[in-house]
């Protein structure tokens, strides 16, 4: 039992602190892009958290077995490095018994990643496209940042210095085109109205409107008590029908061929967790002379491979090419592949041999080399 905790405790704090920061790196780029179109007006500083921590499900479905596998790979391999596997075989500890012990964070990953991909990842991903379909909605008044310009689709340029509590702009500059021609409508306030059987309208007050051609020397001012313009009615939007979005109770009994592929890619992603135990087991063991990331590449290419063949088994399915069964068929694979790396070791020392690898050895002589 105190084996059990020691090799439990070691891989869940490995696995936790990688999946920690390939979830950082994520959210960051994703938190990077909404910024961006927070800036140029086309959703709003509030949302864009609400977007990122909606999205986190989504990362973590995958995130969470490749974190698990990661986390097998470093802590096995620091058990080598150090001599302490070997230790551990001489006190009576089997190949099968290292894996029923590894099986155990196993499962645990495997029911969390369950209740992501079942629930989690669903409505997560229905709140932000509700979210991202409510910012389209908003009209350019709506969009409008208090001191920066903010340019809308149609090339209108629109500035206020501040926006009140009740939603009034301050000091409003506004420049676009008519008919072609140019023209600029400054005003100290402006508030939008909705008028019955009209629509809405940005009504000015107490301001001037200039409009001409540069470098003709005709220009017409305007000055006006109340001025308003028409402002394009919001379009409606679909009804949010993305497949990740979708509940999985909606799943249940569906025909449709995107739907079912759906179903059984988030039923498989427990089973990616289990499996990844069964390969990253054999595959972390190594030499202490070749040091603890000797096995890390070629690892990280077959598990690249087990994952893309899932997603492209999911993809045919999706295009109604092949039936469910290609995304299990896939598992089933892996699950041979990964029992004859404990049933043929040899061989498969000799391959992984001719493959990139980190060497202690080499690395020691290069940073003698540097210095």
């Amino acid at each position: 039992m105190i084996i059990f905790r020691y090799l439990t405790r070691d891989v869940l704090q490995t696995a936790l602190a990688v999946t920690s920061v390939l979830l950082l790196i994520i959210t960051s780029t994703h938190l990077i892009g909404y910024l961006a179109d927070a800036a140029a007006g086309e959703i709003a500083t509030s949302v864009v958290l609400q977007l990122v921590f909606n999205r986190i499900p989504l990362f973590l479905e995958l995130l969470l077995p490749l974190g698990l596998f990661l986390g097998i790979l470093l802590a096995h391999g620091r058990f080598y490095l150090e001599s302490e596997m070997v230790v551990l075989h001489a006190c009576g500890l089997s190949n099968r018994r290292l894996i029923g012990y590894t099986l155990a964070p196993g499962v645990l990953v495997a029911l969390l990643v369950g209740f992501v991909s079942l629930y989690l990842t669903p409505a997560g991903m229905y709140e932000a496209k509700r979210i991202v379909a409510e910012q389209r909605n908003r009209t350019e008044l709506d969009m409008v940042i208090p001191g920066a310009f903010q340019t809308s689709k149609s090339g209108q340029v629109t500035y206020a210095r501040d926006v009140s509590e009740s939603g009034e702009l301050i000091d409003l500059f506004i420049t676009g085109e008519k008919n072609g021609v140019p023209f600029v409508i400054t005003a100290p306030r402006g508030e939008q109205r909705f008028e019955e059987d009209q629509g809405r309208y940005l009504v000015l007050h107490e301001g001037y409107r200039y409009q001409g051609q540069p470098g003709v020397d005709l220009f017409e001012e305007l000055e006006f008590s109340a001025y308003g313009m028409r402002l394009p009615d919001p379009q409606l939007s679909a009804p949010i029908r993305h497949l990740d979005a979708v509940p999985t109770s909606e799943l249940w009994g569906a025909t449709e061929a995107p739907l079912v592929s759906r179903l059984h890619w988030r039923l498989s992603l427990p089973v990616l967790a289990l499996v990844v135990v069964l390969l990253a087991v054999p595959l972390a063991k190594t030499n202490p002379r070749r040091g603890r990331y000797a096995k890390l590449i070629p690892s990280i290419l077959i598990y690249q491979l087990y994952v893309a063949s899932l997603t492209g088994a999911r993809s045919a399915v999706e295009q109604s090419d092949v039936g469910p069964w290609s995304i299990w068929m896939v598992h089933l694979v892996a699950i041979l592949l990964a029992l004859s790396f404990t049933r043929f070791e040899r061989l498969w020392v000799m391959v992984l041999r001719y493959t990139p690898h980190f060497s202690a050895r080499r690395s020691t002589t290069a940073t003698k080399r540097l210095n």
